[in-house]
């Protein structure tokens, strides 16, 4: 199987229709605190991970890269034999896998610093507390899901983690800054999944609960931080605002690199050929993945007035917005 490309709609970061008013802040943390109790999963009670048909076997064609991934569109790719296009998927999405935990440790980790600068009676403080449990289970999901293939993907490593490790400090210090640093990281890969689930070509459904269990809780998550962006932004001073500005398209570039990009083990591991990898980055279908991917941060923060003419520049030089030429 080689696949090529697909079209997939965007959602919106938060469930407000555009042609109503916005729902008031207090009322959105009351829907997410409320729904954190009563829609919530555990990573070993929702999941089976013993049924019959969760078996992992490594040139499992439900395996292949999905539609919507560069790499599978390769020629390399394409000339692979089947089990070896399977054992390539799979090793790509442990690999993923293995960097979204690590994504969600520093996230928890920036949580709940912002959480203890929340005042006594806070709703924020509850809502940060409901998503530090959930990215726990969901790390839980990941580790298992990895542990059961028999692989040992690297993830992040090297001065990639170093910096990563200071993000979530600015949980505390620069609550602004930290959560558009999760909606970097979280809305793209949220975007993945939503795609691999909306194939014609099913995934392995382990990996499809997985999916599930996680855009559900994710779609929370992405909410909550886009509508305190939304609500805190305009409030900022003069200095962190500018800042901000400044900073943004080189926060969500260089985390769309780390979440998105093909993981080196992978390349390692399957002799990956230079001309392969290359291939994949001037392609038409990674451009359009990258946009597609960044599309709803860029929209939030157009809105917001984290974006300007001039900081659109810099936005397009780094291919993350509609029509841009990425530096190669």
């Amino acid at each position: 199987m080689c696949v090529m490309t697909m079209t997939n709609p965007m959602p919106t970061l938060c469930a407000t229709s555009a042609r109503r008013a916005p729902e008031p802040y207090v009322d959105v943390l009351a829907r997410l605190n409320a729904r954190s109790v009563t829609k919530h999963f555990d990573a070993y009670g929702d999941v089976d991970w013993d049924h019959p048909d969760h078996r992992i076997e490594h040139d499992d064609p439900r395996f292949e890269l999905p539609p919507g991934e560069p790499l599978g569109a390769t020629d390399w790719y394409c000339a692979l034999p089947q089990a070896a296009r399977a054992r390539v998927g799979l090793h790509m999405t442990v690999s993923r896998m293995r960097t979204g935990i690590q994504f969600e440790n520093i996230l928890s980790k920036g949580l709940l610093e912002f959480a203890m600068t929340r005042p006594n009676g806070s709703p924020e403080f509850r809502y940060a507390m409901h998503e530090v449990i959930e990215e726990g289970q969901h790390s839980l999901m990941f580790q298992e899901f990895v542990n059961r293939t028999g692989i040992d993907p690297c993830g992040l490593g090297g001065i990639e983690l170093a910096v990563a490790r200071r993000v979530p400090e600015m949980g505390r210090r620069f609550p602004e800054r930290f959560f558009l640093h999760v909606l970097a990281g979280e809305a793209p890969i949220d975007h993945v999944q939503k795609a691999t689930l909306a194939s014609p070509l099913p995934p392995h459904p382990l990996l499809k609960r997985i999916m599930q269990i996680h855009i559900t809780e994710e779609a929370r998550h992405i909410c909550f931080a886009s509508r305190y962006l939304a609500e805190t932004f305009p409030a900022l001073g003069a200095y962190r605002a500018t800042a901000l500005r400044v900073a943004a398209p080189f926060i969500v570039a260089g985390t769309m690199i780390q979440m998105m990009r093909l993981p080196r083990d992978v390349v390692a591991r399957h002799a990956v050929p230079r001309s392969a990898v290359r291939q994949m980055q001037r392609s038409q279908d990674f451009r359009e993945q990258v946009i597609r991917g960044v599309r709803p941060v860029h929209a939030l923060c157009s809105k917001v007035g984290i974006i300007t003419p001039r900081t659109e520049v810099v936005w397009k030089w780094f291919g993350l917005s509609s029509g841009a030429t990425a530096v190669d």
